[in-house]
């Protein structure tokens, strides 16, 4: 367990002094079940990481985007602070493996259960805060982040990527460039596939499958953004 956390404490970017905190981060409210008397679960440090996960973001947005509207802040930080993204970044360090679980919520998949994967991550920043300091768990959690503008981008592609794909083709090629099309549709209706594919002026970028021409499309739209940003010479 000590060399777990020990490789965990690595990925994170911070050896802590207390390592109870860590312990008690990585316990979710299910053990309670199997052990009443455990003690305090990560509920608690899940409501401190809270409030400095969106503080640090807040301050990096503020100095990373000079004179930008509060209303474009609020929404960037939002995107970085949603489930999805934070989910991701608790699988990037391990935090799935490490999660303390009930036999209950182990037996039912809660490993790989986005919501515990968020709430353990907002409580393993809690823990590096009392552990350490503000300016401590801003470098571990922004060097987690990477560059801002790539995850960004990279959350708003996965969010929203018929409008990503819209946005950086339309200044260069206006609102009509984009052409999305149904390639075939197979199964029944109840299970029904679709293969759609995005071309942009008559050049196709991608195609995706979904279980709706919806899902497929957006499918189809990540293919192109992922194509455009292979091509890093040339135009759009």
């Amino acid at each position: 367990m000590n060399a777990d956390l020990a490789a965990l404490e690595a990925r994170l970017g911070h050896r802590f002094r207390d390592r109870s905190l860590l312990r008690r981060a990585l316990t979710h409210p299910s053990v309670l079940s199997d052990f009443p008397d455990i003690g305090e679960t990560n509920q608690r440090l899940e409501f401190l990481g809270d409030a400095v996960l969106q503080l640090v973001l807040t301050e990096a947005l503020f100095k990373l985007y000079p004179g930008e509207r509060e209303g474009v802040l609020s929404k960037r930080r939002a995107a970085l602070a949603n489930g999805a993204c934070l989910a991701g970044l608790a699988r990037q360090i391990g935090l799935d493996a490490a999660l303390l679980l009930g036999t209950s919520e182990e037996s039912t998949g809660g490993r790989q259960r986005s919501a515990a994967l968020e709430d353990a991550f907002e409580a393993t920043l809690g823990a590096i805060y009392l552990d350490a300091d503000l300016a401590t768990v801003s470098a571990a959690l922004l060097a987690l982040y990477g560059p801002l503008p790539e995850r960004l981008a990279a959350v708003e592609d996965l969010e929203n990527p018929k409008g990503r794909l819209q946005e950086l083709v339309q200044p260069r090629h206006g609102n009509q460039a984009l052409r999305y099309d149904v390639l075939q549709f197979t199964g029944e209706d109840h299970a029904r596939e679709y293969e759609v594919a995005v071309s942009l002026l008559g050049r196709q970028l991608g195609t995706g499958k979904g279980s709706s021409k919806k899902a497929a499309e957006e499918a189809a739209a990540r293919a192109g953004l992922a194509t455009l940003r292979a091509e890093t010479a040339g135009p759009l």
